[in-house]
């Protein structure tokens, strides 16, 4: 597992995000607001973070649902993965949407969503008139399943 530093601006009032456990991949991320936000049914609004990061060069921050929320109270991301790039120095935000029937309040410090820093490759197009042939060839959505 490769570890790297990164800087951080906290000013949330609340503590750094953190792994819950050796072997997690994400860290929580709490809301930072001055006064609750209630979601109606199907609202989605941009939450504010407190965070500002100053990521290496190869890597990303993404932004991600929190299986709880979303399994127990219907709350996800609207753009999940949330992309964080390297040269991004703003606040972090997330973007939250209400997919139940019933409104949601979000309150100052509650676990928003989670966000895993990554590294990433670029790529150098090269065009080309014809693919290499493989077993799957131009099978798309649910080419292999069974009916």
């Amino acid at each position: 597992m490769e570890r790297i530093k990164v800087k951080i601006i906290n000013r949330s009032g609340h503590e750094l995000p953190y792994y819950a456990t050796p072997s997690a991949a994400g860290m929580d991320v709490r809301a930072c607001l001055e006064s609750p936000v209630t979601l109606a049914p199907l609202e989605r609004a941009l939450i504010p973070t407190g965070l500002r990061v100053q990521l290496p060069q190869g890597h990303e921050l993404q932004l991600r649902p929190r299986s709880g929320l979303a399994l127990k109270k219907g709350i996800t991301l609207v753009n999940t993965p949330g992309t964080v790039d390297a040269d991004y120095r703003g606040e972090i935000g997330v973007i939250l949407i209400n997919l139940s029937n019933e409104p949601f309040v979000i309150n100052d410090g509650e676990r928003i969503c989670q966000m895993v820093v990554t590294s990433y490759t670029h790529v150098s197009w090269e065009k080309t008139d014809e693919l290499d042939h493989t077993v799957r060839g131009d099978g798309g959505f649910g080419h292999t399943g069974v009916n």
